[in-house]
């Protein structure tokens, strides 16, 4: 049941962390490129490292070929959030994160053809369910409905790719070697490809002006955000030591149905910032939707 703990406290921050993408692509990245705002997130992976070594010394000796398995996998999940941003840019966020669905799926089959892992027919179910009624959200009815927007489509399904393969790649070495080693190269793969987007002339530019531009306000939001997201992360981390991958991901498909949540507090409380449609009709979609996830839930975790 523990995992369980770890595996929501990912979903949770993450939607946290989702409305802030939004808000900040929209107010400092309209006319820039998103893939500046992963410059944030490799030197928050940066920043942490030394920290990490004190803490745990031995991260540096490792294979050679471990470490750079390690460092891809840094690399697939900073790579994810590129396609990831890439879509919230053109799309509210309630209507991308859904698409995250893909991901457990995935992480179902490389979980058994790579790591063996067999779920029993009532995790399956379970499973099932938290895909289900989470997928339940990005159901459009009436006059609302939206047609099958193929290039979000196409960029959500990419980032759900690569957070399974980064997920998968995570769990082979943290479970074998230990949990904060493989923590520390994954970032050191965060970092190069933060690195690899500053040697770009064009990136570096526009991170620059925006940092002269708004230096305060992207500093302190985009440290917020990414401090919310990297305690996602380490918890979504750590209960992939605990559960198998599929599972782990079945629960982190629940981000959509908290980005509604918050999105639905926002609207009240905040309008300004939060667009997410409070009619009667969608609140009974959303509500069976939640009921779903919780019985799925309850039967992954008995």
């Amino acid at each position: 049941m523990s995992w369980l703990i770890f595996a929501f406290s990912g979903p949770v921050l993450w939607a946290i962390s989702t409305h802030l993408d939004k808000y900040l692509v929209e107010r400092f990245f309209k006319n820039s490129d998103v893939a500046v705002l992963l410059v944030f997130t490799a030197l928050v992976g940066i920043v942490t490292l030394p920290f990490i070594w004190l803490f745990v010394p031995a991260v540096l000796f490792v294979r050679a070929a471990d470490m750079g398995l390690m460092t891809l996998s840094g690399v697939l999940y900073i790579a994810a959030l590129f396609f990831y941003l890439r879509a919230l840019q053109s799309e509210e966020a309630s209507v991308v994160a859904p698409f995250f669905q893909m991901a457990p799926l995935i992480g179902y089959v490389l979980g058994y053809i790579v790591l063996g892992e067999v779920l029993t027919g009532i995790q399956i179910l379970g499973g099932a369910l938290i895909v289900g009624g989470t997928s339940l959200l990005s159901i459009r009815f009436g006059k609302h409905a939206a047609r099958f927007k193929a290039r979000i489509a196409g960029l959500m399904l990419t980032c759900a790719m690569f957070v399974a393969l980064s997920s998968l790649l995570f769990k082979i070495f943290a479970v074998r070697d230990e949990f904060w080693t493989t923590t520390f190269w994954m970032f050191v793969g965060e970092g190069i490809f933060g690195a690899v987007l500053l040697a770009y002339a064009p990136y570096r530019r526009q991170f620059m002006a925006l940092l002269r531009q708004n230096t305060g306000a992207v500093l302190a939001i985009n440290a917020a955000n990414e401090l919310i997201n990297l305690g996602g992360g380490l918890g979504n981390r750590y209960a992939l030591m605990l559960a198998p991958l599929s599972l782990v991901q079945a629960i982190g498909s629940t981000t959509s149905l908290f980005v509604f949540a918050f999105g639905v507090v926002l609207s009240l409380c905040l309008p300004a910032l939060g667009r997410e449609s409070i009619s009667a009709s969608e609140l009974t979609q959303k509500g069976g939707a939640a009921l779903l996830v919780a019985v799925g839930v309850i039967l992954v975790s008995g």
